[in-house]
Order: structure tokens, then C-alpha cells, then sequence
């Protein structure tokens, strides 16, 4: 039987997951892992965008 998760809750475990794994392996491309939580985590091509602008590096003003 499925569980039922928090709205968002999807979101928030793929962005530990992939935390995790960069810290893991720091030269991992970060499209594998992405492509990797979203399988893992049944993550929509929106969620996958998301987490791209997420971890994107930020630029200073």
C-alpha cells in the first residue's frame, strides 16, 4: 500500500538526496543526478526543473 506524502514533501526528500550525493561524489554531474532523484523520487519534468534553478550556482550581485 502507497503512502501519501505532504505535497512538496517529493521535493524536499530529492533535494536531500541529491545534497547527499554531491557531497558523496563532488564531480558528479549534476543532470545525472537530477535525472537520478526524479526516477527515484517519481518526480514530474517541472520538479526536474526546479531542482536544476535550485542548485544552480547563484551569481553575486
Amino acid at each position: 500500500m502507497a503512502t501519501m506524502l505532504p505535497e512538496g514533501e517529493d521535493i524536499r526528500r530529492a533535494i536531500k538526496w541529491i545534497s547527499l550525493r554531491r557531497e558523496e561524489t563532488p564531480g558528479a554531474p549534476l543532470a545525472k543526478l537530477i535525472e537520478e532523484a526524479a526516477f527515484t523520487f517519481d518526480l514530474s519534468p517541472l520538479d526536474q526543473e526546479f531542482l536544476a534553478g535550485f542548485f544552480r550556482p547563484k551569481k553575486n550581485p
